[in-house]
């Protein structure tokens, strides 16, 4: 196993993967842990891409409705949002079922939990609500930056 931390914004991003590039855990901590952070990672974190292949969640092999909601999650377009309530109808359960399965994430980034969002705000976010924010931000200025990059033919 491996492990890094990198950081965005006030928080640090610890991620813990293996060999084979399936990531086993992303959290938010307020310090740093000395060690590599895969590149994919690094470069989503920077606005530098919105791939983050090769990585995979370990949740992408998990059964039962919390597997099938991950898999949905996954799903949502960079810098789009899907509410609670539309995934829970994607996958025959309820609203709060799924806001389970996203304060459960072990790996948000990698399943986009910051793209699932309440019908009427944000929702919440494991540490911090403002984490949420920054990402959805980040994923926005980047999307307006390939469209007037496509635009102006760069």
């Amino acid at each position: 196993m491996m492990e890094g931390t990198i950081k965005f914004g006030l928080w640090y991003v610890y991620i813990r993967w293996d060999d084979s590039q399936v990531v086993s855990r992303i959290r938010f901590v307020k310090q740093a842990i000395d060690g590599p952070v895969p590149s994919p990672l690094s470069r989503f974190l920077a606005g530098k891409s919105i791939d983050l292949s090769p990585l995979l969640s370990v949740h992408m092999q998990d059964c039962g409705v919390y597997g099938d909601i991950y898999r949905q999650v996954v799903k949502i377009p960079y810098g789009e949002t899907k509410t609670y309530k539309e995934i829970a109808d994607l996958v025959g359960t309820g609203a709060r079922v799924v806001g389970m399965a996203m304060k459960r994430n072990l790996t948000p980034i990698l399943v986009p939990c910051h793209r699932v969002v309440a019908m009427n705000g944000l929702g919440g976010y494991t540490p911090d609500i403002s984490i949420k924010q920054e990402l959805l931000e980040l994923e926005a200025q980047v999307l307006k930056k390939i469209k007037h990059a496509n635009k102006n033919g760069i």
